[in-house]
């Protein structure tokens, strides 16, 4: 498909909608093609990338409070 980048400009996210579809959409400039839209591969997932950046400072922060330390929440104790 070739486009006019005249007529791109009101298009744009339905030509990147096209090309990420896998259509070959090239944008022309007084009727010569100059710019072809593709699509980039899709990014994998690499998990552990933040392993190590984050520490965690009281390792039993999940158990409940005790009935002393929810008092000193309310009263606002430190």
């Amino acid at each position: 498909m070739e486009v006019s980048i005249y007529d791109a400009k009101n298009k744009l996210s339905e030509l990147v909608k096209r090309a990420e579809q896998g259509e070959e959409v090239i944008l022309s400039r007084h009727g010569r093609p100059v710019v072809k839209l593709i699509a980039l591969p899709p990014r994998k997932r690499v998990l552990g990338t933040a392993r190590g950046l984050f520490r965690e400072i009281d390792p039993d922060w999940w158990k409940p409070m005790t009935d002393e330390e929810t008092e000193a929440f309310y009263r606002g104790d430190d």
